[in-house]
């Protein structure tokens, strides 16, 4: 589950990113992309009509029926990894994780996977650039943060899809 603010432009962007990318490895059928915000402030909305020509002219297929919804306790237990596009959202659910190590240790920097992003520090230079306030530019940004990290995430749950069928 990917997850940024108000889940009509980062989160979405990544899971329609994501959601492509585990078609083209085979794992489409093994695994489920999905995404929220951490504020309500957009509940119901589509996805961030300048998002969808962004992706759109980058070959993507846009879903029709996104809407946007907040991220719930219930959301944080049922997924393997949750991906945070800014150390600000990974903060609110680490605290929605209530003090749970297990589900404290599914949250990830989106960017984390990035092999071109810096290494050490803060996690806030882990964002990925916020385009809302900005012009379709800001997404086009956004859009390439997102795939820079993309096939490390594919590899990632490829590698933990192999674990959990070798221990089954």
């Amino acid at each position: 589950m990917t997850v940024c603010t108000g889940n009509i432009c980062r989160s979405p962007m990544a899971e329609v990113v994501l959601r492509a990318r585990f078609e083209a490895a085979g794992l489409g059928d093994q695994v489920v992309v999905d995404s929220t915000g951490i504020s309500a402030e957009e509940h119901g909305n589509p996805i961030d009509r300048r998002a969808q020509r962004v992706l759109a002219d980058h070959g993507f297929e846009v879903p029709g029926d996104h809407r946007a919804r907040q991220v719930s306790a219930v959301d944080l237990a049922s997924r393997d990894l949750v991906l945070a596009m800014t150390a600000t959202h990974a903060q609110a659910l680490r605290r929605l994780a209530r003090g749970d190590a297990q589900l404290e240790g599914r949250v990830r920097m989106y960017r984390s996977f990035d092999p071109a992003a810096p290494e050490g520090g803060p996690e806030h230079q882990l964002d990925v650039d916020d385009p809302w306030y900005g012009d379709e530019d800001g997404f086009v940004v956004t859009l390439a943060e997102v795939e820079a990290a993309a096939d490390a995430i594919v590899d990632h749950v490829r590698a933990s899809l192999g674990q959990a069928a070798s221990r089954g």
